[in-house]
């Protein structure tokens, strides 16, 4: 027993060893004093790998640096202390002293006083590290799940001399900045989530199930809108060479000690063995690779909540025979799954394993993944609470701004500033339309687009509509005016822009369009015998002495010419009359033609067989009786 447990040691301290040799990449983000001058400037901070980081965003607050309990590790309440903000005042940023318990502790007693984000100052000179979440299984780590504000390690130098200017009575305000903390360069995000199908690990494993329970919905409709590009992946280890046939390394590993993971209990006497691990985490990864040739990625979604739910390792249910019946209800090809997977016992490389070992190794600005489960959003490692809606805020920051999606606009992620005097932009409140977009970045001023209409202006102070069917959205801005049965508008409903008062009317189109009175203007009814009369929009002409007006050559026509006119007209009624005479009459002719010619032929032929009366009867041979 002590052999093996000596032997489990021994493996499993070769193995973090590995991956502790490699590059880890500090997250960090910018950290912005705006006041005293003396320490006014920006300066890095390093993200704590806990709590909600508002990626995409900025706070703003002042920083409180307690005269006990400096190190955090009490109830602030002990102390008779509250970080709680007063109405109207700035939020509170908590400086404490690194040391004497973990770092998450320090936040979440923090966050209990009401402190809006807390920051620890390093207590020696050295590059900044991740602040990261214990490995805890007692109960009284349930808080680990709870921490929400953000946290972030500043250097030594940086807390002395925010702690000089508080000693000395001046008031430090800072804005704390995560809106570089992700890149965003285009409308598509790429992310990777380095995951686990171990289910045995404690709280961090139950966080990491629960998460893909939750984020598996915006996932997929963030996937399948093609929003985003997502690719899992998992993390393997290989044996030492010295140790590749011990009994140890044979539990651990597959393909001949190339690929293996540690044992989930920890103990090798009981329960599932690493290997067992490494060849769910394949199957994961071919289900990943058969789905995605086929153009359905986000099915892998569906099946590793499946095979937490229907496959735990305490059911003794974390078997191939398992798995099987989920890939078979998905409607996965189970054969090219298993091709995918290969022999585990063959002497020899898997490609999707030894892929998998390759790109843990860090490239550009991201570093080598070592900590499961991480999150890598357009190459960057996210650091905070593996939970939906951090993880969707981190997500929607990597979209170029004003591109993201709808999924990234709703009502958990809004910021809700358009509800305070409309954020300060355009609005028209006739017609209910805003140019106030809530995002998870802030307000943003853009004019909006409605039911096809796009809007153009700075969204400030001024948006119109513009393009064809704008006069449709209010119309468009324009004059428009009804009287009686008459509409007149000064929107044309076109590809034009601007705003023009229609025919008989003056003005600027926008405000007003006062009608014109032509008739006063002398531009009508200019003849010796007109009589003129203004109408809203139009006029009136009228003859003297019963003549007739012609507007299209604004004169009138005397009796005579009406006369002629009448003329005319029965000139041409008569002769469409006449012309309709003599044409059935010609039909009558024809029809009597063919009726005579038709009677003389059959005449003809019924003379060959009968005498008719109008004929002689023939002569022939006579006979006596």
């Amino acid at each position: 027993m002590n052999q093996e447990k000596l032997g489990f040691f021994t493996l499993s301290i070769l193995l973090i060893l590995s991956p502790a040799l490699c590059r880890f990449v500090v997250e960090k983000n910018n950290l912005k004093v705006t006041s005293p001058d003396s320490i006014k400037g920006i300066y890095e901070c390093a993200i704590g790998n806990f709590g909600v980081p508002q990626y995409g965003g900025t706070l703003v607050g002042t920083v409180v640096y307690p005269k006990s309990n400096q190190k955090g590790c009490k109830s602030y309440s002990d102390f008779d202390v509250s970080f709680k903000s007063k109405p109207g005042s700035l939020p509170t940023f908590v400086l404490i002293d690194r040391g004497d318990c973990f770092f998450t502790l320090k936040a979440w007693i923090a966050q209990q006083a009401g402190a809006a984000a807390i920051l620890v100052a390093d207590n020696k000179a050295e590059p900044l590290i991740t602040m990261d979440t214990p490995e805890e299984n007692k109960s009284d780590a349930d808080y680990l799940q709870n921490i929400t504000i953000p946290s972030a390690l500043i250097t030594k130098s940086l807390g002395d001399s925010i702690k000089s200017a508080l000693s000395g009575g001046d008031m430090v305000n800072m804005k704390l900045d995560w809106t570089e903390s992700v890149p965003h360069p285009d409308e598509r995000v790429e992310y990777e989530l380095w995951t686990n199908s171990n289910d045995q690990c404690g709280k961090k494993c139950d966080a990491q199930i629960e998460f893909l329970k939750n984020f598996k919905g915006a996932a997929q409709i963030l996937e399948k809108g093609g929003h985003t590009q997502f690719t899992p992946h998992y993390i393997t280890w290989y044996c030492p060479e010295a140790f590749t046939l011990s009994k140890q390394c044979k539990s651990q590993c597959i393909n001949h000690g190339r690929y293996c993971a540690p044992d989930p209990e920890q103990d090798f006497t009981k329960g599932y063995d690493g290997k067992d691990v490494v060849v769910q985490n394949l199957r994961q990864a071919c289900v990943y690779r058969v789905m995605n040739e086929t153009g359905k990625p986000w099915v892998w979604w569906d099946y590793v909540t499946d095979f937490a739910i229907r496959c735990p390792m305490k059911d003794k249910k974390y078997t191939k025979e398992c798995a099987d019946e989920i890939i078979k209800s998905l409607d996965i090809d189970l054969k090219k799954v298993d091709k995918c997977i290969g022999d585990p016992d063959a002497d020899v490389e898997n490609p999707v394993l030894k892929a998998e070992q390759e790109s843990q190794i860090g490239k550009g600005s991201r570093g080598d993944v070592t900590i499961l489960p991480t999150l890598v959003v357009n190459n960057r490692q996210y650091r905070g609470k593996l939970e939906k809606g951090a993880v969707l805020k981190a997500m929607c920051s990597g979209f170029e701004e004003s591109t993201e999606p709808a999924i990234c606009l709703t009502e958990d992620l809004n910021t809700n500033e358009c509800l305070e005097n409309n954020g300060g932009c355009w609005q028209d409140k006739a017609a209910n339309i805003t140019a106030c977009r809530d995002t998870f970045r802030g307000r943003l001023c853009q004019c909006p687009t409605v039911q096809g209409v796009k809007f153009s202006g700075d969204g400030y102070t001024h948006c119109k509509a513009s393009g064809a069917l704008h006069c449709g959205i209010n119309n468009g801005g324009c004059w428009r005016e009804t009287r009686g049965s008459y509409t007149y508008s000064a929107c044309v409903d076109d590809h034009s822009n601007g705003c023009k008062c229609p025919l008989g009317f003056k003005g600027d189109g926008v405000k007003s369009c006062e009608d014109v009175d032509e008739c006063k203007e002398k531009k009508v009814c200019q003849c010796p015998e007109c009589k003129c009369k203004n109408t809203w929009g139009s006029y009136e002409c009228s003859c003297k002495n019963g003549l007739l007006y012609m507007r299209e050559h604004d004169t009138c026509i005397g009796s005579n010419k009406v006369g002629t006119t009448k003329l005319s007209w029965s000139f041409l009624w008569f002769l469409i009359i006449a012309v309709g005479v003599a044409g059935l009459s010609g039909y009558a002719a024809y029809k009597y033609r063919i009726r005579r010619y038709m009677d003389a032929e059959i005449r003809g032929i019924m003379a060959q067989y009968m005498p008719l009366e109008s004929q002689p009867t023939p002569q022939g041979p006579h006979m006596d009786i």
